[in-house]
């Protein structure tokens, strides 16, 4: 079936997309049989380096399963306080008023152009100025911090676009009636924008995610990430960790994935359902109009 995106494929474009399909699996192949190669040559295949993760419960209880919990503590903490933060930025950036749209869009674009990482630097030597944080807890405070300022900037420019995709004629009809600034926003236009806005969101929250790695590489924050290093000392087993802890990450952020695509359907079925209510009153206003019309003298 053709579109106008797509044109369906002929005879011949058939023929050549199954080569391609099959010259990119025998590739695929390749690379994966000179990488179990390499590692076999290592005796990173053998089964000393893997049973640990089966037969040796300690190293889920004492590493792994601590370390996620830091990671998602740190994780979960980030998005609480960045969601609410970048709307506000993201609103706030299209306001009327030169005074609050100027300065806000610069603090917007100064922290989105660093590196979460400087920013983790930053941080953790600010805290180490004030002296207010102690040692045990700076390592999480820095973290938090970094993502807050960056993924806020971020999720302040996912609004804007989210808010500025919507059809003009919303805010038109919003004004025809006389509702200020604030209530379209709050009432028309933010709440239609969040079914646009889910998919980049839900990106930006598994970019919050595994930016708590860099934390744990650079600045001793206990997550999941750290204890490859704490792993391999004791079990001698570096590239069946890092594929564990890789395992774990996909998992975390397949299931949050997951979750917000089932949101996403809920609220588009249930802006479906609105959409056909306000219809159907419309229609009974218009039939109730008319039929009124008629009876008039």
């Amino acid at each position: 079936m053709s579109s106008v995106l797509y044109d369906t494929p002929g005879p011949k474009a058939k023929v050549r997309n199954w080569i391609y399909t099959a010259g990119f699996l025998v590739v695929l192949a390749l690379v994966l049989w000179w990488a179990l190669s390499l590692m076999a040559e290592q005796h990173q295949l053998d089964a000393d380096k893997w049973t640990p993760f089966v037969t040796d419960s300690q190293i889920w209880t004492t590493f792994l399963l601590p370390g996620l919990g830091e990671t998602l503590k740190a994780g979960l903490i980030a998005m609480v306080i960045a969601l609410p933060l970048g709307a506000l930025l993201g609103i706030a950036r299209l306001s009327d008023h030169a005074w609050v749209r100027i300065p806000v869009g610069t603090v917007v674009e100064f922290f989105r152009a660093i590196p979460v990482l400087i920013l983790m630097f930053f941080s953790s030597a600010l805290y180490v100025m004030l002296g207010t944080v102690s040692s045990d807890l700076r390592p999480l405070y820095a973290v938090v911090t970094a993502l807050v300022l960056y993924n806020s900037a971020v999720i302040a420019e996912i609004v804007v676009a989210g808010i500025q995709s919507l059809p003009r004629g919303q805010t038109d009809a919003a004004k025809a009636i006389g509702m200020r600034k604030g209530q379209i926003m709050t009432y028309i236009l933010v709440p239609q924008a969040v079914t646009a806005m889910l998919p980049a969101l839900v990106s930006q929250l598994v970019v919050i995610l595994k930016d708590t790695a860099l934390g744990g590489a650079v600045l001793g924050f206990g997550d999941l990430m750290s204890m490859n290093r704490q792993i391999s000392a004791n079990y001698s087993n570096t590239i069946a960790t890092m594929l564990v802890i890789a395992l774990l990450y996909i998992a975390v952020n397949f299931t949050l994935t997951t979750l917000a695509s089932f949101l996403e359907k809920r609220l588009r079925t249930s802006k479906k359902g609105t959409g056909a209510m306000v219809e159907a009153d419309v229609a009974e206003v218009d039939a109730g109009g008319a039929a009124g019309v008629g009876k008039a003298p």
